[in-house]
């Protein structure tokens, strides 16, 4: 399952995050990193961007780039 696909509230962990060389390191870099929790706050009204709470803070990212990212049940 995509992270892009999740309902708001649902609580799920990074199983893989695809993409190659600058995309995958940033998301790497802002804390997006197999085994971690991640959970959708908010979802603009037209689905982009969406708000994840991730390691204790927020971030934003783009819907585009949260199709990169799967996860899988806790």
């Amino acid at each position: 399952m995509r992270l892009s696909e999740l309902k708001i509230g649902e609580i799920k962990v990074i199983t893989k995050v695809n993409g190659e060389g600058s995309l995958r390191h940033r998301l790497l870099e802002m804390g997006i990193i197999p085994g971690t929790k991640i959970m959708i706050t908010k979802k603009a009204p037209l689905g982009d961007p969406i708000q994840i709470h991730i390691r204790g803070y927020e971030l934003s990212i783009r819907k585009d780039d949260a199709n990169y990212i799967e996860v899988g049940e806790i």
